[in-house]
């Protein structure tokens, strides 16, 4: 079973598309549905945030490998396009 760890602030409008672009895909695309999925609120789980690399939430990993991470003005229709091709690749 795949599994991704995502880092997301509580407030964050994209990490809000991320969570409602994740149900949608595992709604269109049945094997998404197998990908375990571990959230960690970066301010609440400051020592787990720590010890990965990267700047914007949401961002997705596999381990320690980046498969993606949002940017400032990215679309709902991106993050989620972006999400599906990171679990893809998880």
């Amino acid at each position: 079973m795949k599994k991704v760890t995502i880092f997301y602030l509580e407030h964050c409008p994209y990490c809000a598309a991320a969570r409602r672009s994740l149900e949608r895909l595992q709604t269109e695309k049945p094997e998404l549905r197998d990908v375990e999925v571990d959230w960690i609120e970066e301010r609440r789980q400051p020592e787990a945030a720590e010890r990965y690399d990267y700047y914007y939430v949401p961002a997705v990993f596999s381990g320690d490998r980046k498969l993606w991470e949002a940017h400032p003005g990215e679309s709902e229709e991106e993050i989620l396009s972006d999400l599906a091709d990171a679990l893809e690749r998880a």
